[in-house]
This record gives C-alpha cells, sequence and structure tokens, in this order.
C-alpha cells in the first residue's frame, strides 16, 4: 500500500531546452487555463448567436454561479466601485473551484494542496489589494494600522498588532485553501488504500473491504462540498481583504 501523501508529488514530465521542466503540477494548471478559456468563448458564441429562453442546464449553473458571485461582491464592498472588482472575483472563483474540482478526479493532481501555490495565488492578490489601496488613499493608507480617535500611548501598542495581523493576511488565506484540501484528500486515500489492502488478504476479511468503500461515497460527496465551499471562502476573504483597502476598516 502507497503512502497517503504520494497523491501530492511533484513528478517532471519532461523538460525543455534545459530552461524549464514540465511538471504533473503545471500541466493541471495549464489545462484548466484552457478549459476556462474553451468555456468562455463558448458561452460568447451563444450570448452573440441566439438566445435560449428556457436556459440549459450548463447555462443554468453559470447564471446561478453568477448571481451568487455578484451578490457576494455587491453585499461586501458595496458601492459603485462593487460591480469594476466583480471580474477579478469571479475569476478567482472559478479558477480555485476548478483547480480543486479537477483534483477529485480519478488519476488527476490537485495543485492548490500544495502551499506554495496558494501562497502564490495569495500574495498576488494581496499585492494588487495594496496597489488599489495607495492608489485610492494615497498616505491615508497608513490609517489602516491606526484606528480614528486613538491614544498615542495605546497606538504604540496596536501599531505593531494591526501590521502583524495585516502582513499574516495572505498567509492566512493560503494555509487555510491547503490545509483544507491536503487533509480531505489525505483522508481519502487512507481509506481507499484500506480498501485495496484488505482485497489482497483472504478469507473474511476480504468482505470486510465493504466497510471502506462504502464511507468512501459519503467522504467523496464531502470533499466535493469542501471543493467548492473553499473556493468560495477563498472569494469572500478576498472582497473583505479589498473592502477594508477601500474603505480604510
Amino acid at each position: 500500500m502507497t503512502s497517503p501523501l504520494e497523491q501530492f508529488e511533484i513528478i517532471s514530465l519532461g523538460s525543455f531546452f534545459n530552461l524549464f521542466s514540465l511538471t504533473n503540477q503545471v500541466f493541471f494548471l495549464g489545462f484548466l487555463l484552457v478549459l476556462i478559456v474553451s468555456i468562455f468563448f463558448s458561452l460568447l458564441k451563444v450570448s452573440t448567436g441566439r438566445f435560449y429562453i428556457i436556459p440549459t442546464r450548463f447555462q443554468s449553473i453559470v447564471e446561478l454561479i453568477y448571481s451568487m458571485i455578484l451578490s457576494m461582491v455587491t453585499d461586501t464592498i458595496g458601492g459603485k466601485s462593487s460591480e469594476r472588482y466583480f471580474p477579478l472575483i469571479f475569476t478567482v472563483f472559478i479558477f480555485v473551484a476548478g483547480l480543486n474540482l479537477i483534483g477529485l478526479v480519478p488519476y488527476s493532481y490537485t495543485v492548490t494542496s500544495h502551499f506554495i501555490v496558494t501562497l502564490g495565488l495569495s500574495l498576488t492578490i494581496f499585492i494588487g489589494m495594496n496597489i488599489i489601496c495607495v492608489r485610492t488613499h494615497k498616505l491615508a493608507f497608513f490609517a489602516l494600522f491606526l484606528p480614528a480617535g486613538t491614544s498615542l500611548l495605546l497606538g504604540f501598542l496596536l501599531v505593531p498588532v494591526e501590521l502583524i495581523s495585516y502582513i499574516f493576511k495572505p498567509l492566512s488565506l493560503a494555509i487555510r485553501l491547503f490545509c483544507n484540501m491536503m487533509a480531505g484528500h489525505t483522508l481519502l486515500k487512507v481509506f481507499a488504500g484500506f480498501a485495496w489492502k484488505l482485497m489482497t488478504l483472504s478469507g473474511i476479511l476480504f468482505y470486510l473491504q465493504i466497510v471502506p468503500l462504502v464511507i468512501l461515497v459519503p467522504l467523496y460527496c464531502l470533499e466535493l462540498g469542501v471543493a467548492l465551499i473553499q473556493a468560495y471562502v477563498f472569494s469572500l476573504l478576498t472582497c473583505i481583504y479589498l473592502n477594508d483597502a477601500i474603505n480604510l476598516h
């Protein structure tokens, strides 16, 4: 029985001109990008062609996701500027949800189970959020670390605390996604490996394989829900951080 952590191993699929190597991680990232672009152009072709009075199932799912993300952005950020950031939040949700769901396909790879991937994504959002905040408020950006009405003596205590919590925002965003995806997939592999081990035995132990196999079904459904929930939470926290940067909360 192989290790449950073997599924997170990065495997080289080849190198190009000794400059960079193609790994399973890069492959699934590129595959998801091509898939999202293909779906986007197919929807664009439909929208510029004939319209469906009664939407198809796929169109209904897209409209449901669209309305859900739009409602989240409007309620969290608020104001007229909220619609400006809707494409960003929608793209983040689709990208993270796609990476999470691809990892549930047998013989695929869970890209978001690596901390470096989630950290790179959260750092990109964090840097962009700071650029928006500085461009919007200029030097008033530093008001994030000193709440209004704070005394000078209390400020020496609050500023370091606020600064540390602000710096750890991308880390918490990355760790939350990474830990949930890695823990869930590890648990699935443990039960699957246990069932496979029982299949190699004889006697009554062979028939006991039905127990972990039955447990795998609700676990898989739970992991499917976790994949979508974590994408929603990642997008929601991005909205909250954007709201803090725009409104200086």
